[in-house]
C-alpha cells in the first residue's frame, strides 16, 4: 500500500515511537477476533518532509517502512520507489521527539539497496527485452546486535505479461545496503500464475524483529489468492503473519491475522506495518488507500492462534486467529498524513 510521496511520518512512526506508551487495558467488548477498549496509545503528532527534498542526491519519498536503532538513535526508513526516481534505497533519519510532538527531522543519509552482484537495481521496465522486473521494497527491520538490515519486496504478479512473475522476498543487507543473504519463504507465499500465492502488490508489507533479536515477523498486506477474498468485501478477512528464525533464515510458524473491513469512504484496507513488543505481541498498522487515509493501530497477540504454516489454504478451514485490541483510531484524533 503506497504512502504518498514526501509525506512523513505519523502513519509510519506510530508503531515505533509510541511503543513505550502501550499499557494493559481491559477490553469492553469483543467482535470476532477484535477487542475494543479505550485507547492504548497517545498521539504525539506528525511532520512532513517537503515534496522533492533530497539527500546525497537521492529523492526522499515513497516512504513505506521504518525501524529504530535505539543504540545509535537512528531511524531506518525504506522507500517503495521501484528504482524509478533513483536506485531502490533506504534513508537514515534522526527525530527530535517530546511529549508535545516531533520538533525536528534530520535526514542523515541515503543508501542504495544492492543486488547479489553488488549493483543497484535497475528501473522497472516490463516492455524491454528481456523485461526488467525490479523489486517493490516495502518493509525494513534493523538488527542492532548483528549490525544488519532485513528488507522485504512484494515481488510481481502480472500473469498476462511476459516475465510478469517475481516472488516476494526478505533479504539481508549490511547497514550500507550491501547484499548478505535471503530468507527462505514458505510455499504459500510464492507467486503463481494459478490462483494461489500473493495478489499483485499485496504481498510482504511489514517486518518486525522481536526484542530478543531471535525472530523476524513478516506481515502480508492482504490475504493470498488461495486464502480469502481481497480486503474490499466489507467483512473481516484473514491474512498471514510469518515467523522466521533469524539464525537459520527459515520460517518456523505462521498465524492468521484478522483484518478489519475498510472504513467508509474507503473500499479497501491493508496491513501497512507492524512492530514487535515481544515474541507474541505486536502493534499493527492497518491503513486504507484513501485521501486522507483511515489509519488504525491494533495491539495483536498470538495467544492460542493456530499455526497455519503447513496449510496451503486457510479458506474455510477451522482455526483460531490472532486476537487484537484497538490501540488507536488516528482519524478520531484529527487529520493525519
Amino acid at each position: 500500500m503506497k504512502p504518498f510521496l514526501g509525506r512523513l511520518l505519523a502513519c509510519l512512526l506510530v508503531g515505533c515511537v509510541l511503543c513505550p506508551a502501550v499499557f494493559g487495558c481491559a477490553p469492553t467488548h469483543q467482535r470476532g477476533g477484535v477487542h475494543t477498549p479505550a485507547a492504548l496509545l497517545s498521539y504525539l503528532g506528525q511532520a512532513q518532509i517537503p515534496f522533492g527534498a533530497s539527500v546525497d542526491g537521492a529523492v526522499i519519498g515513497g516512504l513505506s517502512g521504518i525501524s529504530y536503532d535505539a543504540d545509535r538513535q537512528v531511524y531506518y526508513v525504506i522507500s517503495d520507489d521501484r528504482s524509478d526516481r533513483g536506485p531502490g534505497r533506504f534513508f537514515t533519519m534522526r527525530l527530535a521527539l517530546s511529549d508535545i510532538g516531533i520538533s525536528d527531522i534530520t535526514v542523515t543519509g541515503a543508501y542504495s539497496l544492492l543486488d547479489r552482484d553488488g549493483k543497484p537495481f535497475g528501473p522497472l521496465n516490463r516492455s524491454s527485452t528481456p523485461p526488467v522486473i525490479s523489486p517493490d521494497p516495502e518493509g525494513i527491520a534493523v538488527d542492532t546486535a548483528r549490525r544488519r538490515l532485513y528488507w522485504s519486496s512484494e515481488g510481481e504478479r502480472l500473469t498476462d505479461r511476459q516475465s510478469g512473475l517475481l516472488d516476494p522476498w526478505i533479504r539481508i543487507a549490511d547497514l550500507d545496503g550491501r547484499y548478505l543473504g535471503q530468507f527462505t519463504l514458505p510455499p504459500n507465499l510464492a507467486v503463481s500464475a494459478q490462483r494461489s500465492g500473493p495478489r499483485n502488490n499485496q504481498a510482504l508489507e511489514g517486518l518486525a524483529l522481536t526484542p530478543d533479536g531471535r525472530s523476524l515477523y513478516a506481515a502480508m498486506e492482504e490475504p493470498g489468492l488461495q486464502d480469502e477474498p481481497p480486503a474490499n468485501t466489507g467483512r473481516q478477512v484473514l491474512t498471514r503473519f510469518t515467523k522466521f528464525d533469524v539464525e537459520t533464515a527459515a520460517p518456523t510458524a505462521q498465524y492468521a491475522y484478522p483484518m478489519e473491513p475498510a472504513a467508509s469512504p474507503a473500499v479497501r484496507n491493508g496491513v501497512s506495518d507492524l512492530v514487535a513488543l515481544s515474541d507474541t505481541t505486536f502493534l499493527v498498522v492497518e491503513r486504507t488507500a484513501t485521501v486522507p487515509p483511515v489509519i488504525r493501530i491494533f495491539r495483536a497477540e498470538i495467544g492460542a492462534a493456530t499455526d497455519v504454516l503447513s496449510m496451503p489454504t486457510i479458506h474455510g478451514t477451522p482455526l483460531t486467529p490472532m486476537r487484537k485490541t484497538l490501540a488507536a483510531d488516528l482519524p478520531a484524533l484529527g487529520p493525519v498524513c
